[in-house]
């Protein structure tokens, strides 16, 4: 699939490209979430057996990105955070009763299927941002944004996260249209000095410091063709494809990911640094 620059942009910009209630850790929104430093060393593999994730706290289920102005998803999602001297650790469980992807070269535009989205300005000063999506068989499209796209930010896509490591793990079977599936499970390890280019310096937080982050889960409405593949439902009467769901973790209150002034709050912490103290 081939897509011009200017269509890109129009797609990114309109695009609806996640939520802690209760429990260690969450606030009201803008949520907040206080990440554990990790005891020990993260496999990324998918599967979340370490015991820092088993001491990590879950977010609660995401809501819609309007916040209270839509109904609850009707399927789940959760995350979970750590990090290390080196890493930013994303975890990520998405109940899906039909998980479906074909996406799987870099950088194609993932969120036009299903897929994990996670934002983040380690700065907070709304500017310097970066974007990752993840779908259900591991294809990454990522990207920088100078300023955001109502401040005339153009996406920089030939900007990749290097180094980047993750993972998914599958209850259920990919692209059959015949079965019930349950969840996928993602895990992300983002390293901090990959958090730079040329004009924007890498940030390493320490104990106490705080980001910009948010997540949203795309999920559309899809039908099975003859040929039993997933595609996106379309309108009977336009042939328009439907409007995708955006479940998020800190309501943006608008149909937009791209206002980072909106965008929950992530607090590095060490516990081992606050029993010295």
């Amino acid at each position: 699939m081939k897509i011009n620059f200017l269509n890109l942009t129009s797609l990114l910009l309109f695009a609806n490209l996640v939520t802690l209630t209760t429990g260690f850790g969450q606030t009201d929104s803008p949520k907040k979430y206080i990440s554990p430093k990790t005891a020990g060393p993260i496999k990324i593999d998918g599967n979340l057996d370490e015991r820092s994730w088993k001491k990590a706290p879950w977010t609660a289920q995401f809501v819609d990105i309007e916040g209270n102005k839509k109904p609850l998803p009707y399927q789940h999602t959760k995350a979970k955070m750590l990090w290390d001297d080196a890493y930013l650790y994303i975890a990520a469980v998405i109940e899906e009763e039909h998980i479906w992807a074909y996406q799987e070269k870099k950088d194609q535009i993932v969120y036009l299927e299903n897929d994990f989205e996670v934002f983040i300005d380690p700065d907070g000063d709304g500017e310097n941002y970066y974007e990752l999506e993840v779908n259900a068989i591991n294809n990454t499209f990522d990207l920088f944004l100078p300023k955001t796209y109502k401040k005339g930010g153009r996406a920089q896509l030939k900007w990749d996260i290097k180094d980047l490591k993750s993972a998914v793990s599958i209850e259920g079977t990919v692209n059959n249209a015949k079965d019930t599936d349950k969840r996928w499970t993602l895990e992300i390890a983002i390293p901090f000095a990959s958090l730079t280019n040329e004009h924007v310096p890498a940030i390493i937080p320490a104990n106490g410091s705080e980001w910009r982050i948010n997540f949203s889960r795309v999920n559309w409405q899809h039908e099975v063709s003859e040929d039993g593949k997933y595609t996106r439902k379309r309108n009977v009467d336009t042939g328009k494809v439907l409007p995708e769901y955006n479940w998020v973790w800190s309501p943006q209150g608008i149909i937009n990911m791209h206002y980072p002034e909106y965008w929950g709050y992530l607090q590095f912490v060490d516990p081992k640094e606050k029993k010295n103290k």
